[in-house]
């Protein structure tokens, strides 16, 4: 079938079908009239047809799962896997029970995120056990499946279906307050996959992650589409990377020689402040890293009619933690990026799941 679809209901007619189209669904696909000489004719007699068993079984695993939420973004290395792990690691902090699904297939990084690499999937009478960084945080990636963490995943497009409807329908993650599903950029196979094995479940929606500039926002704008399209509620947009913000004494200080070479003179630089200012090493430096003079996300928000979250500052102490494995929020290290991300995370849950405040 075509990759293209409108909206017709629930027959999700290709875009390129002819008219009158049965609906690849249909008992008639690829055999009435209507299909004589459309681009999708084999494809649509030779597709499975009635509803799929295995959304059954996905149905039962989500019953015991109150929050559904897709972590998206229309651009590679926005900091996406980042904010999905952050945002596990505070829920998780709130006292909720949480799941992380990796959905990543070529590039699960939240293992390594979590601290979790070199951990092994275990099977139980009650279907595949996530990994747990702690009692109420359990992780599931495929990246718990690869020999190797270095092999490549290279496959096609329904094999990374059939892995993703297996997460969803074998994993026994029990009684769940929230699931977080990390997705890959962009609106391709993946997304398309999630959305259609947990509509019947309900998502509560889908946070978008961007960084400033507008060569990001263009393809968030996308990403927003595509939720519009397919019915998923927009939670907000993050805007990550928003201005790096470090401390003073974190920064390295460097003088040009005359052949252009970089000549380190932090040592100089640090003792001279300490001793004619030493007030500066209490403050945080800031600059703008990407160009936001469009107006950055939240201008994009106001623009499509969604709500805007918040901004993260590029926080090179909340890439360490991301790196070593371990939550922005356990100690005082991330002073720039951790205030910001628990306003943002706390305005989610008081806006968009006020009942969940409510049973804390």
């Amino acid at each position: 079938m075509a990759k293209g679809a409108r909206e017709n209901g629930d027959n999700n007619i290709p875009e390129d079908a002819n008219e009158h189209c049965p609906g690849p669904a249909s008992e008639s696909a690829g055999k009435s009239d209507a299909c004589a000489g459309c681009p999708n004719q084999d494809a649509c007699a030779s597709a499975p047809k009635g509803p799929d068993p295995d959304l059954v079984a996905i149905a039962e695993r989500m019953a015991t799962v109150k929050h559904k939420i897709l972590v998206l973004s229309g651009k590679g290395g926005v900091g996406k896997s980042t904010f999905s792990a952050q945002l596990s690691y505070a829920l998780a902090a709130m006292d909720f029970q949480v799941g992380l699904l990796d959905i990543d297939i070529c590039g699960p990084s939240i293992p390594k995120m979590l601290g979790l690499e070199g951990q092994e999937i275990h099977q139980s009478n009650l279907g595949w056990s996530p990994v747990y960084v702690e009692s109420n945080l359990g992780v599931m990636s495929i990246g718990f499946m690869l020999p190797n963490p270095d092999d490549a995943v290279i496959w096609r497009g329904p094999r990374k279906n059939g892995i993703i409807k297996q997460f969803l329908k074998d994993v026994y993650w029990g009684e769940l307050d929230f699931l977080v599903v990390d997705a890959p950029p962009g609106t391709s196979d993946e997304h398309i996959s999630i959305v259609q094995f947990l509509q019947e479940t309900g998502i509560d929606g889908a946070i978008i992650v961007t960084t400033p500039q507008q060569v990001s926002l263009i393809d968030v704008r996308k990403e927003v589409s595509f939720c519009k399209k397919v019915g998923i509620k927009v939670l907000g947009v993050v805007e990550n990377m928003s201005g790096l913000s470090q401390s003073v004494p974190d920064f390295k200080f460097a003088r040009m020689s005359t052949i252009g070479e970089e000549v380190d003179v932090t040592e100089w630089a640090i003792n001279l402040i300490k001793e004619r200012a030493p007030e500066l090493l209490n403050l945080v430096a800031c600059s703008e890293v990407f160009d936001s003079s469009g107006g950055g996300a939240k201008k994009m928000c106001v623009d499509m009619g969604v709500p805007f979250l918040g901004k993260v500052p590029l926080d090179p102490q909340l890439c360490k933690a991301a790196e070593e494995g371990r939550s922005c929020f356990s100690d005082s290290k991330c002073r720039a990026s951790a205030p910001a991300l628990k306003r943002i995370i706390e305005k989610l849950v008081a806006t968009q799941m006020p009942d969940m405040i409510n049973d804390a």
